[in-house]
């Protein structure tokens, strides 16, 4: 965990195997300063291209990729006046239903909120050294590539 209170911006970089707690997050992202505060939950879905899931498995380099989520949060508060930026990223089994990734963002404005959260997703699945393997209800597995491809394992 990476906690900052750089500018009185809370921020907060966290790797975990447990369940993430939105509501926790929430919390930790409100403030009299905050106007909006923008949730962003990426859950393991049932259908992916009509093939049912079973629960997906996240393997990352943790020094790495704690080092990459630093930089993008240090990005997003140069790009957009937020009051905090929280990343959370679900290693290890995340079973249907459950987040495999939450990310919070504040500011003062809707518009900001919105543009943090939605640059910081993009750029986790481009940039960050997170890997994801769909495990199909079939028994078959697939890395699945940042940008959508697929490569099954034998």
């Amino acid at each position: 965990m990476h906690p900052s209170g750089e500018r009185g911006l809370k921020a907060m970089i966290t790797l975990t195997n447990e369940p993430i707690d939105p509501t926790d997050l929430l919390k930790q992202a409100q403030s009299p300063e905050s106007g909006a505060v923008v949730l962003f939950l990426g859950t393991t879905r049932r259908l992916t291209d009509g093939r049912e899931t079973a629960c997906l498995q996240y393997e990352a380099y943790p020094a790495m990729a704690t080092k990459e989520l630093e930089r993008l949060e240090g990005e997003a508060r140069q790009r957009w006046a937020l009051t905090a930026c929280l990343v959370t990223h679900r290693l290890g089994s995340v079973p249907l239903g459950e987040a495999s990734v939450a990310i919070v963002v504040s500011s003062a404005h809707r518009s900001e909120a919105f543009a943090a959260g939605e640059w910081l997703i993009d750029s986790i699945k481009e940039r960050v050294p997170i890997w994801k393997q769909e495990q199909w209800a079939d028994g078959e597995t697939a890395w699945v590539h940042p940008m959508g491809n697929m490569t099954n394992d034998e």
